[in-house]
């Protein structure tokens, strides 16, 4: 039972208990974001104070989350209907309609140029300003990550997590939101476009992170209770069902799917979510999948419950040969250095 995705400690239970009566995906999605863990621990001395956090869900909150569910309109006017093909950019319109909702939001999304001879260069861009209190504003810098970790020991190095392409690490990731991202205000450039002063420059981090098989390291900076899963190499998953038995039933989680723990109606067909399948089913048709494209495929153990099919745990399946790939792929700078 260890090795199976089942094993993961129990968040989507514990969000399922809180925000049951919430089955719109975007609403859902928008709740994950405000509720969640963060990712990276704001406390941790590795982070300089540079991270953070959005605190504990306000009871005027929760009651505009329940009124999103049952009237949509005004988040889906926000995010226009359009088809989003990148997790973090949908994410982050999440985020601003949340800003904007409570009145807090500067600006979203602005853009640093410089103006050369031969035309202009941008040079960043902010995520959010906020309003602060003192007149000020708040620079967030904001993320939503998905992490294997591809060492089944304690570790403070963050190149060790690796992203499902093996193009990112949580090294590399937040090296350039510190060296870059955040000293945006600071740049002459800015000094043109920017409505007051940055008093307070910070990265929000949001996101889950995938553990090896059969171990559970101890990643400082990491907050304790961060959302987790599993990992598994493809040929691990499919032997796994020796152990775990047959009744366990997996859907492959579509991208914009993968924020909060899914609930679909069974049956669905608008619901762009695969139909259940057994291990044995879903491990060859990953095979397949694999001989064309190698990238990683989240899926979840799912239940069915009152007509509705409920996430009870999560993992990336990945090719075989993705832990030496991983190793490979390791950024040569490996400490992080903020």
């Amino acid at each position: 039972m260890a090795a199976d995705c089942t094993d993961t400690l129990h968040y989507q239970a514990r969000f399922e208990r809180r925000w049951r009566h919430l089955t719109r995906p975007h609403v859902r999605a928008l709740a994950w974001l405000l509720d969640a863990p963060d990712l990276l621990d704001a406390h941790a001395p590795c982070w300089h104070g540079r991270i953070a956090s959005l605190g504990a869900v306000a009871p005027e909150v929760e009651a505009w989350l329940a009124a999103l569910e049952a009237d949509p309109a005004p988040l889906d006017a926000a995010l226009g209907g359009r088809v989003y093909s990148r997790l973090g950019l949908y994410a982050e319109k999440l985020m601003a309609f949340h800003f904007a909702q409570r009145g807090v939001l500067a600006a979203h999304g602005l853009q640093v140029r410089t103006t050369h001879k031969v035309g202009k260069e941008t040079v960043g861009e902010f995520d959010f300003l906020l309003d602060e209190p003192d007149g000020g504003l708040r620079h967030i810098e904001f993320a939503t990550k998905f992490y294997l970790l591809d060492s089944g020991v304690d570790t403070n190095d963050f190149d060790l997590l690796v992203g499902p392409n093996l193009a990112d690490t949580l090294g590399r990731k937040m090296r350039k939101i510190f060296e870059q991202q955040l000293e945006l205000a600071w740049h002459p450039a800015a000094q043109e476009v920017l409505p007051r002063p940055v008093t307070t420059a910070q990265a929000l981090v949001k996101g889950w992170l995938f553990h090896p098989p059969e171990s559970e390291p101890v990643v400082p900076g990491i907050t304790p209770g961060h959302c987790r899963g599993r990992w598994h190499t493809l040929s691990g998953f499919a032997h796994a069902g020796e152990r775990a038995g047959a009744g366990a039933r997996f859907v492959v989680m579509p991208r914009l799917h993968w924020l909060a723990p899914l609930k679909v109606r069974a049956g669905d067909a608008l619901a762009a979510v695969p139909a259940p399948l057994p291990r044995g089913e879903l491990a060859a048709l990953l095979a397949k999948k694999f001989d064309v494209d190698p990238s990683p495929v989240m899926v979840a153990t799912i239940r069915e419950e009152d007509g509705w099919l409920l996430e009870e745990a999560r993992a990336f399946i990945v090719r075989d040969e993705w832990p030496a790939q991983a190793a490979l792929r390791r950024v040569a700078g490996r400490g992080l250095s903020v």
